[in-house]
């Protein structure tokens, strides 16, 4: 029998991959990542945060992309456009849609099936979809799909950074593509300028600690008060180093009709204002009907509840009391103890009233020390407070 044409059939995969949507595509050999040290560096800062995944037994896969799945040689590396021309608002973009995680292994399964069929046999091979221990850009600028830019987000010179990765590992001497090389970054600074709380350190170097992206999506508890007013109308998710970044206005791309990702009716250009009010309000029925099949469930309800008070305590008036002063008798104290915040930073009589009186009858400690502070800082400097809030 004929030894396999590896680099026609190599094309012919990654014209497939094109025909099945994706916007990008190409073959990286599996080794040792070229941005190892810096992961392991970046760890070492507790850049991580608390995401215990990243580290531990998690971090020993990725120091090899022949590690997490036996028998892998060769990885198609694919990109997603998940848009990137909507207007900026309340929860990121990538997750205004269907949860891309299967939606995209759909996909790249039917590329595994592609392959078997070319093959004639079955084929050892594993898809990635940001779900396992794998350094997906090192991958993707191995594959040539794109160059890491400051903002830490790989950019792809055909849909920005707005976009998704996924992988196939596979058990076949595919043809590798020829690693990108170019930093196109060059002097430009405005991702790192942007940010609104400073969480680039440095450029490629990004501290979750203070990523709003990490607080309002895998953080569990309480977010830090300092970093609390720098979030905004921003309920889940961050986009605004992608936002500012000069190739996003040039490469990123409008979601076609029949998208996955085209966001759902009630996140449609909804004000942060008004989804925070409704998030607020939201019981685990009307949570669990329209939170069915979305990213956004990564979150859970107390946490989008908790981002739903910060955010009032950033854009709200005193029309939106009512809500807070319901959330301040929540069953969880972590939506109690943001709740207690956003009344205080509205700062108004009957706000204050509220939070003296649950104050008499708080269980919790750490939402005492919440409604003391608010209160305290009502005391002591309501004028500073109002300026704060831009009012």
């Amino acid at each position: 029998m004929n030894a396999p044409d590896w680099s026609a059939l190599t094309q012919r995969l990654l014209a497939q991959a094109y025909g099945l949507g994706f916007d990008a595509a190409g073959i990286a050999r599996l080794g040792e990542p070229a941005t190892r040290a810096a992961f392991e560096s970046w760890l070492g800062h507790s850049y991580q945060a608390d995401m215990a995944y990243l580290s531990g037994a998690g971090a020993a896969l990725r120091a090899d992309a022949r590690l997490p799945h036996a028998g892998a040689t060769h990885a198609l590396v694919l990109a997603a456009s998940y848009g990137g021309r909507e207007p900026t608002g309340p929860v990121a973009r990538y997750a205004r849609g269907d949860d891309y995680h299967e939606s995209l292994r759909e996909r790249v399964r039917a590329l595994h099936h592609w392959l078997e069929q070319e093959v004639g046999h079955a084929v050892n091979a594993r898809p990635y979809v940001d779900s396992g221990p794998v350094l997906e850009r090192d991958l993707a600028q191995r594959a040539g799909l794109g160059w890491f830019g400051k903002n830490t987000m790989l950019i792809t010179p055909r849909a920005g950074s707005f976009v998704f990765l996924a992988s196939l590992f596979v058990e076949l001497e595919l043809e590798p593509s020829a690693p990108f090389e170019a930093d196109r970054c060059g002097s430009c600074t405005r991702c790192l300028d942007a940010c609104p709380t400073g969480a680039l350190r440095e450029a490629r170097v990004l501290d979750a600690n203070l990523c709003i992206s990490y607080l309002t999506i895998e953080h569990r508890e309480h977010i830090a008060e300092p970093l609390r007013p720098l979030m905004g109308g921003l309920l889940y998710g961050c986009d605004i180093c992608n936002d500012v970044c000069p190739y996003n206005r040039k490469f990123s791309k409008e979601l076609s009709e029949d998208s996955p990702f085209r966001p759902r009716p009630f996140l449609d250009g909804v004000p942060s204002r008004e989804l925070a009010l409704r998030v607020l309000g939201m019981g685990v029925p009307e949570y669990t009907e329209l939170f069915r099949g979305s990213a956004m469930k990564r979150a859970k309800l107390s946490g989008l509840r908790r981002n739903a008070a910060v955010v009032l305590g950033n854009t709200g008036t005193e029309a939106d009391l009512p809500a807070l002063i319901i959330a301040l008798g929540d069953a969880l104290p972590l939506v109690r103890g943001h709740a207690a915040w956003a009344v205080g930073r509205i700062g108004s009589d009957a706000g204050f009233a509220a939070l003296r009186e649950r104050l008499a009858v708080e269980p919790d400690g750490a939402v005492r020390a919440e409604i003391e502070s608010a209160l305290r800082a009502a005391d002591s400097a309501p004028d500073e407070m109002s300026k704060s809030r831009g009012t």
